[in-house]
C-alpha cells in the first residue's frame, strides 16, 4: 500500500484565495489528560476531491459522491520527463492514440508533487480541454492529477485576479469532468512510485453538502501488473 497523499500541517501551501491552513493544540494530555487539535482549513486543503459542485452550480456535492466511483483499476500516464512549467499537456503526450478505451480513475504523473511547498509549485503544466475531452470519451471519470489543478493556477490574488482573469473559462477542464458529473483530485505525490496500472482507493472527508474535501489516496501494487 502506497499512500498518496499529502499531510496537512500549519502553513502548508494552498490554491491561491483558498483559506489558510492552522493546526493548534487546544487540550494536551499533561494538563488536560487527552491531546485535542484545532484544524482552520478549507474544504480543498493539501490532497483533495472536488466534487461536480465546486464549479457546476446544482452538481452534486461530496457526500453525494459513491465511494465505489473512487476506488478500483487506474491507468497512471507518466510525464515527468516531458512536461515543463506553464505549458499544457494535450492527448498526443499522454499517448492516447495508442487506447480504445481507459479505466475510470486516470491519474498523470508530472513529477511537480515534487514542488509542493515552494515557488514553482504554482508554475505546474496542465491539462489542455482538448486531452480532458479525449480521456472522458475514452472513459475517464475521475481525474487526479499531482498539481494544485488540471488547469492553468491564477498568478495573483485569488482566480478572479491574475494572468487568468480575461479567459472566458479560467477552469475549462473542471467545466470538462465535473460538468459531466465526474470529479478531480488535486495534490496527489508520489505517482512515480506506481506503474502504469495500480490499484487506487480515494476516500474524502464525509462533509455534508461541501463542494469538496480533504481525502486520503492510496494504491495498492500487484508484482504482476
Amino acid at each position: 500500500m502506497i499512500d498518496l497523499s499529502h499531510p496537512i500541517f500549519t502553513g502548508m501551501t494552498v490554491y491561491p484565495g483558498d483559506p489558510e491552513v492552522r493546526v493548534r493544540e487546544v487540550l494536551s494530555v499533561a494538563a488536560d489528560g487527552v491531546a485535542v487539535s484545532e484544524l482552520h482549513l478549507g474544504s480543498h486543503a493539501g490532497t483533495h476531491i472536488d466534487a461536480p459542485s465546486h464549479t457546476i452550480s446544482g452538481g452534486r456535492t461530496i457526500d453525494q459522491v459513491p465511494l465505489d466511483a473512487l476506488s478500483g483499476d487506474a491507468l497512471i500516464l507518466h510525464l515527468a520527463d516531458r512536461v515543463t512549467a506553464r505549458a499544457g499537456i494535450d492527448s498526443a503526450m499522454l499517448g492516447l492514440d495508442a487506447f480504445e478505451s481507459v479505466p475510470a480513475i486516470v491519474a498523470i504523473c508530472t513529477g511537480w508533487d515534487r514542488h509542493f511547498g515552494d515557488d514553482l509549485a504554482l508554475q505546474h503544466p496542465f491539462v489542455t480541454v482538448e486531452a480532458a475531452e479525449r480521456l472522458w470519451q475514452l472513459g475517464m471519470r475521475v481525474l487526479a492529477v499531482d498539481t494544485l489543478s488540471p488547469d492553468r493556477t491564477a498568478i495573483g490574488e485569488g482566480t478572479a485576479g491574475g494572468d487568468t482573469a480575461g479567459d472566458p473559462d479560467p477552469l475549462p477542464v473542471h467545466s470538462v469532468v465535473l460538468g459531466r458529473g465526474g470529479t478531480i483530485v488535486e495534490n496527489v505525490r508520489g505517482l512515480d512510485a506506481l506503474g502504469e496500472r495500480a490499484r487506487i482507493g480515494i476516500f474524502p472527508l464525509p462533509l455534508r453538502g461541501a463542494d469538496g474535501a480533504p481525502a486520503r489516496v492510496v494504491a495498492w501494487t500487484d508484482a504482476d501488473r
